[in-house]
Formats: C-alpha cells, structure tokens, sequence
C-alpha cells in the first residue's frame, strides 16, 4: 500500500503492563503480521545483534544478515537491561521468528539517525537483517 505503519506503545509512564502485549516488538510483529507486510524495522539504542554484548566484549561484532535462527542466535539474545524497560534482544529474535514465519524481513537498526527508514527502505545494508530466506 505504499505506507510504513509506525507503533509504538508507550511504556515509559507505566511500570507494569495492561494488555497483553508487553513490549513494541511483540505488538509491531502482531501488527506485522496482520497487515501482511513486507518489511519490519525495529529501532533501537543498538545498531542490531553482535556476536557479543558489544558494551562489554570489545570484539562483539555486528551480525549484518541472519538468514536462520537457530540456537547460536538464540543463545546470543538477552534480556532488558533496563529493570523498567522491556524488550532487549530476546524479544526482537522473538518477533523475526513471528514475522520470518509471515513471509516478512525484519531490520533492526539504531534510530538515532533521522534518516535511517530512508537508508534502509533504499536497500542499504544498515543493521542486521533477519531474513525469510
């Protein structure tokens, strides 16, 4: 349809969860899914998924394309860092299988760039791309 839906639910004036989506991840995967969508870009204070937690391991290297997750990916996704937040990286390989399993690409990209949607909609290889194979 020539559109980017963009969700977003709020979870920085609440501590606890009233419906049954308990991070944007899950809700945009749903919303994904529902919709029949091509691509699903998941913006973060990282740039994608690593090797490694790259606050941490200084040799954690970006994972540019993910055709298959499969126990090494799932193994290399943790929690929320933060004990308010939610999501983390579990839940972003949470929504690639959901939204993969949809015949759909997921991008996770750091969203501090205000161009980023463009970068990527254009086909620039920017964060990591789970791939539906």
């Amino acid at each position: 349809m020539g559109v980017i839906p963009i969700v977003n639910e709020n979870d920085t004036v609440a501590t606890e969860e009233f419906n049954e989506f308990s991070d944007n991840d899950t809700l945009a995967s749903y919303v994904m899914e529902l919709i029949e969508g091509d691509l699903l870009i998941l913006l973060s204070d990282i740039d994608g998924m690593f090797t490694g937690d790259p606050n941490k391991d200084k040799d954690a290297r970006l994972i540019s394309v993910i055709d298959k997750i499969d126990e090494r990916i799932l193994s290399l996704a943790g929690g929320s860092s933060s004990s308010f937040g939610t999501g983390g990286m579990a839940t972003k390989v949470k929504a690639a299988l959901k939204v993969n399993a949809a015949n759909c690409d997921m991008v996770i990209a750091k969203g501090d760039d205000p161009g980023i949607i463009y970068r990527i909609t254009e086909g620039e290889a920017v964060g990591t791309l789970f791939s539906r194979g």
